[in-house]
């Protein structure tokens, strides 16, 4: 058996190529939308792909595995229970085959056997897998179900996909589904499809893998024997469900276009006048780091660093309805690219290089980023209103005085709530978030806009005594 792990970092998720090398095939575990890494490891390794299988209705990535069926001929495994809500559509032109719980099918010598395992959406199966006559499985791809250190969270059809009141049954059927894994023998290995980072748990660690065993001692959801205490704890303290969650329900149940039909960006020469038309058009995204957008941007802009949180906050921030327009290095923008496709936003128009911040001239703002003495003195003297974008678990665990709190993703929705008659103070936990929303406010017209250096862990340093809970 042929087993290769694939990580996207940026997503915090994972997907696996599983081989059987004496017959020469493979499938592909939860695939993502970008099937070259899987096509090109398959091709170097002597292996054919000839199926793809999910373990549920993703929410938070575009699927590959309709890619796959139609770059690859590969036959499509995908989950039949959870109710006539929760079935895939658009399929039925594909060469697939619908899985039910106990179900099983082979990939060569490699056998899989279906399990279902409800909790973090109904339709949720996991794959058992046995190489060749082992006279037991070697693993389990637990997809959302169980990640190293925590579970999936129940409550994103509700938070997310607007289907009320499935938070609490579902937390239900995730106790019982855990009853099962229990049941399976301790050296197991498990492979899930999230690492630290993803929003789709709340605790979730940073090794890649596990065992059945390791995570019956120290996984804190599979410590409880009460089905009420396990619903209450798994239902506190859940992590915002990102508001692009309800698209990618939608486009894996129903369908979206193939990469292929994507139109490519165009690569526009450096144009002050350009970048201004394209902000009334549609989003401009400056990704460069935020201390060099501060220094200078052009207005209307908005700032989203290209690094590991970019896709988190492209999704949270920007709209399927509109052209998307980038300032980057035209060496990051075939990488820009394909993250925002990972999440369905495929309507990147084109993109400029960000000299042309430079030459905008008068055009050109900055905002001031301001120490915590500074800050200090203007709360004192009422001169300023204080805005929390951090999370509300943040939040309610200390914040300034006479702090106000929008979480930065849902600041957009909120700018009508905010003062314009006087400068307003933003800050998050160490500055990363608060400028991204410097940068909202001031492309929405905020005519000044400070972020505190350090945020709240360095404010909390310096006013131990002054935390307010």
């Amino acid at each position: 058996m042929f087993l290769k792990y694939f990580y996207d970092e940026k997503l915090a998720q994972a997907s696996y190529l599983v081989g059987c090398l004496a017959s020469g095939k493979a499938i592909v575990i939860d695939p993502s939308r970008d099937i070259k890494p899987y096509i090109d490891t398959a091709a170097k390794e002597g292996l054919s792909i000839v199926a793809a299988a999910e373990t549920h209705i993703h929410a938070d990535f575009i699927s590959g595995a309709r890619e796959l069926a139609v770059q690859a001929g590969a036959k499509l495994y995908l989950s039949d229970e959870g109710g006539e809500g929760w079935k895939y559509q658009s399929i039925d032109h594909y060469h697939s085959q619908k899985l039910k719980d106990g179900d099983k099918f082979s990939i060569g010598n490699v056998g899989f056997e279906v399990m279902h395992t409800p909790g973090h959406t109904p339709e949720h199966i996991s794959f058992l897998f046995t190489d060749g006559q082992a006279v037991a499985p070697f693993g389990i791809f637990t997809g959302d179900f169980v990640f190293v250190g925590d579970v999936g969270r129940p409550d994103l059809l509700e938070k997310a996909a607007g289907e009320r009141g499935t938070s609490e049954e579902l937390a239900r059927q995730m106790f019982r589904s855990l009853t099962k894994f229990k049941e399976l023998p301790d050296f197991m290995q498990v492979l899930p499809a999230h690492g630290a980072g993803s929003a789709c748990g709340k605790a979730l660690g940073a090794v890649p893998s596990s065992t059945v065993g390791y995570e019956k001692r120290l996984n804190w959801a599979l410590q409880y024997c009460d089905e009420e205490e396990f619903v209450n704890q798994l239902l506190s303290g859940l992590p915002e469900a990102p508001k692009y969650f309800a698209m990618m329900k939608k486009f894996n149940k129903d369908g979206t276009a193939l990469l292929s039909q994507v139109e490519q960006p165009v690569r526009a020469p450096i144009d002050a006048e350009a970048v201004s038309n394209w902000v009334k058009e549609g989003i401009v995204v400056d990704t460069r780091p935020s201390n060099r957008f501060a220094e200078q941007y052009i207005t209307g802009t908005i700032n989203i660093p290209w690094n590991k949180s970019f896709v988190n906050w492209a999704g949270w921030l920007l709209s399927y309805d509109l052209p998307i327009y980038v300032l980057a290095q035209e060496e990051h923008i075939p990488a820009i690219a394909r993250s925002l496709q990972s999440i369905g936003l495929d309507q990147l128009a084109a993109t400029m290089n960000p000299s042309v911040v430079g030459i905008a001239g008068q055009d050109g703002q900055a905002y001031d980023n301001v120490t915590i003495q500074e800050a200090n003195e203007s709360i004192q003297l009422g001169e300023i209103y204080v805005l929390d974008v951090r999370n509300d678990n943040e939040w309610v665990n200390g914040h300034l005085p006479e702090a106000h709190h929008i979480m930065l993703g849902r600041l957009p929705e909120r700018l009508d709530d905010l003062p314009t008659d006087k400068p307003i103070l933003v800050y998050c936990k160490s500055g990363g978030r608060s400028a991204i929303a410097a940068s909202i406010l001031s492309a929405n017209g905020v005519k000044k806009v400070l972020n505190l250096l350090g945020g709240y862990d360095e404010w909390s340093k310096r006013n131990q005594d002054f935390q307010v809970h």
